[in-house]
């Protein structure tokens, strides 16, 4: 096959073994996309798999759109069979189709975070527990991570050992009740309910089992407990897994993600074939030495050893600073001296990574007032503005008026003079009348 010529010797094993459990370990800058990419190709052409038999889960929107727009390269419209996206939209696709089964309305509404820590907030008020006391992020948080472990409510209250877990399950049952009287899911949900459904409805498992003969994981080292457990359920029939990952890049574990689903898979799957990605086609040889040296000390590893063919590069360097002050003063003295001995053209050669979005406030007011121009990358999202939530607040209560929490956004704004009194009056006539705000109102 031809797209084998563009492969080096490892690539191309990861590509041509397809059947059976595969854990593929992808250095950073190994290639993997392509990998991935490569391996479909191949089960299509050459094993003869038809595109509708293939899931492949990215972690990420943009890599799904890049695998996408690479195979639609190769195979044009055919590639639309195939199944690929992230784990939460394979999730809404599943309970789109299939959720009825479980009671999901199929119209379902997401909630984002500040849907979520309005909800965990409208749930407080109700249960009389003061947000001085307890921070509804922190509840919030609790409730997230509950659903990445797959935790229902009763699961989670069998765990509560504290007060302030205590205080987490009234609020977590509350806060459930409230996302189907809203017909809302989270994003938790759309790897939870999946679980639940293939659990609750063997058929609509079995369907999915059936269709799904070859499936591909990407990043598999951030995925949590329940994206664990959703992918079992999909590939126990067949078998057919291969999961793309490297342990020394597991940085989400904040985000309930789950070092141990790589580590240790060869336990779940004693027959699977390891194969290392280790040619690096992106940093210099010094870069790869400093990386080496530093993560060869993790203990937490399956190992492997970066190199590459790319030239030396210049040393890495590194410096302590009395504070953030010398730290920005440091920075600022390096790229003027790239600057003034001609190393470097224009200063958006230079890049400045930090670890807090706080941090960038210091390097700032220095450029400020040294007269050194800069960008800030990133800011507020497009969909976090206030003025595009409240339009789709708007158009989510006009698609799903049992949505009382875009109700609650979109009463007053434009203001229109509706107390809180009266907005309070109305979701206790709701409450108990059993209708949605909207009615009630």
């Amino acid at each position: 096959m031809d797209i084998l010529n563009h492969l080096n010797p490892r690539q191309a094993d990861a590509v041509k073994k397809t059947d059976g459990p595969i854990l593929i370990l992808a250095g950073a800058g190994s290639g993997k996309t392509r990998v991935l990419t490569y391996r479909m190709a191949y089960l299509i052409t050459e094993k003869g798999i038809a595109p509708y038999n293939i899931l492949s889960v990215t972690f990420t929107n943009k890599a799904a759109g890049e695998m996408k727009e690479r195979l639609e390269k190769i195979f044009g419209p055919k590639a639309k069979d195939l199944w690929l996206g992230t784990f939460h939209s394979t999730g809404l696709r599943i309970l789109r189709k299939d959720g009825h089964n479980i009671g999901i309305d199929p119209n379902f509404i997401v909630y984002d975070d500040d849907d979520q820590l309005a909800l965990v907030k409208l749930c407080m008020s109700e249960l009389n527990i003061n947000e001085k006391s307890f921070s509804p992020r922190a509840i919030l948080s609790h409730i997230n991570q509950a659903k990445n472990e797959a935790l229902s409510v009763h699961d989670y209250a069998m765990e509560a050992k504290d007060f302030f877990r205590e205080r987490v399950v009234h609020v977590y049952k509350l806060y459930q009740e409230k996302l189907r009287q809203n017909k809302a899911l989270d994003f938790g949900d759309l790897i939870c309910e999946p679980i639940r459904l293939f659990r609750e409805a063997p058929h609509v498992l079995e369907k999915y089992q059936k269709r799904f003969k070859y499936i591909l994981v990407d990043e598999y080292q951030d995925t949590n407990r329940a994206q664990y457990e959703l992918i079992n359920l999909l590939s126990a029939l067949h078998k057919n897994l291969c999961v793309v990952g490297d342990e020394d890049q597991s940085i989400y574990g904040w985000r309930g993600a789950d070092i141990r689903n790589i580590l240790e898979f060869e336990k779940d799957y004693p027959d699977v074939e390891i194969i290392r990605l280790e040619q690096n086609y992106r940093s210099t040889k010094n870069i790869l030495a400093a990386a080496n040296s530093v993560v060869e000390k993790n203990t937490k590893r399956i190992g492997k050893t970066l190199w590459t063919e790319n030239q030396d590069g210049e040393l890495v360097a590194y410096q302590m600073a009395r504070d953030e002050h010398h730290e920005a003063s440091l920075v600022y003295n390096k790229i003027e001296n790239y600057m003034s001995y001609k190393t470097y053209t224009a200063y958006k050669d230079f890049a400045i990574f930090y670890r807090t979005n706080a941090q960038s406030r210091i390097f700032e007011e220095h450029f400020i007032r040294s007269g050194l121009p800069y960008n800030i990358v990133g800011g507020l999202r497009f969909y976090e503005r206030r003025e595009i939530k409240d339009a789709i607040a708007y158009l989510k209560v006009i698609a799903n008026p049992s949505d009382s929490l875009s109700v609650m956004r979109v009463i007053n704004t434009p203001p229109r003079g509706i107390g809180k009194t009266t907005v309070d009056r109305a979701a206790a006539l709701g409450t108990e009348r059993g209708m949605p705000l909207f009615e009630a109102f």
